[in-house]
């Protein structure tokens, strides 16, 4: 059983396409005004003096704004933001299902816990009506509670504990720490990349008062990727998230040592219980950032 691939409920499933699917499509949908903006800001140069010409940047701003406008329409980044929320909270009940921590505990009959669950996830599909409309109907005839849920559910204390260290706590220690690293080195990069903007558009603008009377300086598409780059630092939030992650995986290594002292099934409970906080606060947090953002 250690060695099975543990399958989440279809409507985790469900939840986490949407999520990798709205974040594609909000992201996408910023790269693509950012690149109208710098491209409105080249065809601004006045290659050309013919009044045809100059229908051009009219037009990639027209198309920049849609563009934004559909963005503040569909509100990709909010059903990224609740998906996710919604395909963290499933991850994190049905690991305590499957260890028989609280609220899914020991029962003399299996099928109290197994109800419970199922109530569950009706509730928290209930709570998410608004992207409800949205998801797509591919999983919606698989289990909800899978066989390697039951599977694992069905193992001893000790073999619950080895498979949740295994598959549960330094998989995602590794995710985080993974995470946290690959943010430091994108902010670092993108850093390097606005300064080296900045200096080209002051390296130009200096030249440009030793040559006034030379007119194509590309100063000011310069400037709108030199802004670009700060505003995509800003949609990603580099730093912000590779400290976090960081804090996340120190946090879990500190829970981790704590598997030694676990002796009893209510040990172990409470054990789930705390790991699972701290798997999702920090994801928690920043999905609240993002929606008061």
């Amino acid at each position: 059983m250690t060695t099975t691939q543990f399958e989440y409920p279809a409507l985790y499933n469900t939840a986490n396409m949407m999520s990798a699917g709205s974040q594609r499509s909000f992201l996408w949908l910023v790269r693509a005004e950012y690149g109208l903006l710098v491209l409105a800001a080249v065809f601004s140069m006045n290659l050309h003096t013919t009044s045809l010409y100059f229908v051009i940047p009219t037009l990639v701003l027209i198309a920049s704004l849609a563009i934004m406008i559909t963005r503040s329409l569909l509100k990709p980044e909010q059903v990224w933001y609740r998906s996710r929320a919604l395909a963290e909270s499933i991850k994190t009940s049905s690991w305590k299902y499957c260890m028989r921590g609280e609220p899914f505990g020991d029962a003399d009959n299996l099928a109290v816990r197994r109800t419970e669950f199922r109530t569950y996830l009706t509730e928290i599909l209930g709570a998410n009506r608004l992207i409800g409309d949205r998801m797509p109907p591919d999983q919606a005839a698989a289990d909800q509670i899978t066989t390697s849920m039951e599977d694992v559910r069905a193992l001893s204390l000790e073999g619950r504990i080895q498979y949740y260290d295994t598959h549960r706590i330094l998989e995602q220690r590794k995710w985080y720490a993974e995470k946290a690293g690959a943010n430091k080195r994108a902010s670092s990069i993108w850093v390097v990349a606005s300064v080296i903007a900045y200096a080209v558009a002051i390296v130009l603008s200096l030249f440009r008062i030793t040559h006034p009377s030379f007119t194509f300086w590309p100063i000011e598409p310069v400037i709108v990727i030199a802004s670009s780059i700060l505003g995509w630092m800003q949609v990603k939030k580099f730093n912000e998230l590779a400290s976090s992650y960081t804090l996340t995986a120190h946090e879990i290594s500190i829970i981790r040592s704590k598997i030694p002292e676990v002796r009893t099934e209510g040990d172990f409970s409470h054990f789930v219980v705390e790991a699972e906080q701290a798997f999702s606060r920090e994801h928690t947090q920043w999905v609240a950032r993002q929606q008061h953002a």
